[in-house]
């Protein structure tokens, strides 16, 4: 079998690569039978040489191979006929800019594996950026807290190479005695946690974070049924909220009352209730000052993001009383940091840790049959059809959504 690593053709450019050369000789060692090419780009983090450095063959034309690795989306002129792809095609919650993009992979008979359809007999994802915007997203907030306060100026995540060098600049900031909430349980939270961890934040409880004030910076990590609550006032679990979020409403205005800095790295289902709306952010115990909004759900369950920001501005400021965005140092806004593409600041550690997960979880499969299922679950098209298990995509290729 033959395998390609594609260009990305896909403006604003994006550094990330599915595989570095250190993990393509992994991937040639442990199946020598596998064949990889790696198409030529100018844009990529690791330089042609670096693979060629590495034993790699560097081609303009990569149309020979079976298999096809991306990032982002590939341009719908540049797509081969007759392959397998994989790659981020955000189509699968029905994205209306990208619904010409699936008719043409359809259209030219692609199999189509999506990074985000990756998952595990579980149904949890095995493979994803999730925890590198977490790092970036964390380092992003509190520069906007110095750059907002005019205490500390820290330097643009994406000018620096690793997350030690974000956490060694964090390491010489001095923060107030400010309390931070974290959301989430996933590896976008974690990812954060790491940073806060890094930066020596104490931990501390939901119930001591609730009551207590502190002479020192403090910071909390919340799970769904610590800002959500069942409306019959019964006490279950995880399970019983991802399966029923409708019989559940929002908790999180006891934490709003004595936050400072929000950091949501939680994954919003649909059917749940919002943490806070645009009402609740107008209330005058409404104390949330910062906001570091990873999960990016515009105009969603978090009411100050009313707009995903750039790499290149990542700032803006939200007025919870007119409902609109203002300057970020307007003493009324909320600061919000909303970049949706975070994990594209540290291309090096995030392509790194990319193709960890990926020659773990998903290159064996191409060898052993795919005994464990991850390829069948991630397939979306075959032979010119959506799989059954994407069949609900239909409406959406057909223009009737």
């Amino acid at each position: 079998m033959k395998f390609g690593i594609i260009k990305e053709r896909k403006n604003p450019p994006d550094r990330r690569v599915v595989f570095s050369p250190g993990k393509l000789q992994e991937f040639r060692k442990n199946y020598p039978e596998a064949v990889i090419k790696v198409e030529s780009s100018d844009i990529r983090v690791f330089s042609n040489d670096a693979y060629k450095a590495a034993g790699l063959e560097v081609a303009e034309n990569v149309s020979d191979c079976d298999v096809l690795f991306g990032v982002k989306e590939v341009p719908i002129e540049a797509l081969i006929s007759n392959k397998k792809y994989f790659f981020f095609s955000h189509t699968i919650k029905k994205q209306p800019y990208n619904r010409k993009l699936l008719l043409a992979i359809l259209e030219k008979n692609i199999e189509l594996y999506d990074h985000e359809t990756i998952v595990g007999e579980n149904g949890m994802r095995l493979i994803g950026f999730g925890r590198y915007a977490g790092i970036v997203g964390a380092y992003n907030g509190f520069r906007a807290i110095g750059l907002t306060n005019e205490t500390f100026n820290l330097q643009k995540a994406e000018t620096l190479e690793s997350q030690q060098e974000l956490i060694s600049e964090l390491k010489k900031i001095k923060l107030p005695n400010i309390k931070i909430l974290l959301t989430g349980n996933g590896k976008v939270a974690y990812g954060a946690k790491e940073m806060l961890d890094a930066m020596s934040i104490k931990e501390v409880s939901v119930d001591e974070y609730l009551k207590n004030s502190f002479n020192e910076p403090v910071y909390c990590l919340a799970d769904v049924l610590d800002y959500n609550k069942r409306k019959d006032g019964q006490i279950l679990d995880n399970f019983d909220f991802y399966d029923h979020p409708e019989k559940y409403e929002s908790d999180f205005m006891r934490f709003a009352k004595v936050t400072d800095f929000f950091i949501a790295g939680h994954f919003y289902g649909n059917g749940a209730p919002y943490l806070f709306t645009r009402e609740d952010a107008k209330a005058k115990d409404f104390h949330i000052k910062f906001v570091a909004d990873i999960s990016c759900d515009v105009d969603g369950p978090v009411a100050s993001t009313i707009k995903a920001s750039t790499i290149a501005d990542p700032i803006y400021g939200y007025n919870p009383q007119t409902e609109s965005e203002v300057n970020f140092k307007d003493k009324e806004a909320i600061v919000v940091m909303a970049v949706d593409n975070l994990p594209c600041e540290l291309p090096k550690d995030a392509s790194e840790g990319f193709g960890e997960m990926f020659l773990q979880n998903v290159i064996p499969a191409f060898y052993n049959n795919d005994k464990e299922g991850v390829l069948q679950r991630a397939k979306m098209t075959e032979n010119g059809k959506l799989t059954p298990r994407f069949s609900y995509l239909q409406d959406y290729i057909e223009g009737k959504e």
